[in-house]
């Protein structure tokens, strides 16, 4: 991987996008690189922080170098092939992580940035941070799941407003509309970060199942997510963590979860 850093801390994976000269710009490479390392962090770390090094969390696609008006030979251009082979795959991944993802915003947050962010489980931005649905100005549509995000997170009028419009909203009116969790001075970010990963990473095992229920109770009825709690919950209650905090709670003192 050389557009995304890698590093285990405690438990905790950190993942940096890492090409600060485009403001990390979101290239065909460095969606490669990120699947690649979420593909490890599942394997060794019971939670994820992603960040972007520099100035930036991430400005967009990167047009200049395989981004999505790239011309497949002779043939019509298709903006959209980029997406169903390897943006889409990418951002689903980070929704079906079997883990926790904190995202730590830094500068800007925008384009398919912007979507990145937001597939944090926990999303922190800091002060100077900015999301910024940019597609319009260059004459596409959003993507890389914002137009499901951003709904969902803020409400149609307000996701409308930055979808159509294409203005930016600074971190402390995204802690206002509900679009993140924290905003922080910039020089406390990562730590704010680091400190909530660090705290999911030493849960029980129901935090991977409650961050799965949490995703699907955006696309299922009442009945499906009923049930859902129900199956979810015969697994929680088969984990040796239940056995421990239970035990924990009956002696008076903290329970130590093996994520497990």
């Amino acid at each position: 991987m050389t557009k995304v850093r890698y590093a285990l801390e405690d438990g905790v994976a950190i993942l940096t996008l890492a090409d600060p000269a485009t403001m990390n710009a979101a290239g065909l490479d460095m969606a490669v690189d990120l699947t690649e390392a979420l593909k490890r962090a599942e394997t060794e770390a019971r939670a994820v922080v992603l960040t972007g090094e520099g100035r930036g969390f991430c400005s967009g696609a990167n047009l200049a170098g395989g981004g999505p008006a790239t011309r497949d030979g002779d043939g019509p251009r298709d903006a959209g092939a980029a997406l169903e082979s390897t943006y889409n795959p990418l951002v689903t991944r980070m929704r079906d992580l079997p883990i926790p993802l904190v995202t730590a915003v830094n500068g800007a947050a925008a384009g398919v940035g912007c979507s990145l962010a937001l597939m944090g489980d926990l999303i922190v931005a800091g002060e100077s941070a900015y999301f910024l649905q940019a597609f319009r100005r260059i004459g596409l549509v959003p993507d890389g799941g914002s137009t499901y995000l951003l709904p969902r997170a803020i409400g149609r009028a307000r996701a409308m407003e930055m979808m159509l419009l294409g203005e930016k909203v600074p971190a402390k009116t995204a802690l206002e509309w509900g679009m993140i969790n924290r905003c922080v001075p910039d020089a406390e970010l990562m730590s704010t970060a680091k400190a909530l990963a660090t705290e999911l990473a030493n849960g029980p095992a129901s935090v991977a199942m409650i961050r799965k229920i949490g995703w699907a109770s955006l696309d299922n009825d009442w009945a499906e997510q009923l049930h859902l709690e129900r199956v979810t919950q015969r697994d929680a209650g088969r984990t040796e963590d239940f056995l421990e905090g239970v035990t924990a709670f009956l002696q008076k003192r903290p329970a130590k979860f093996k994520g497990s």
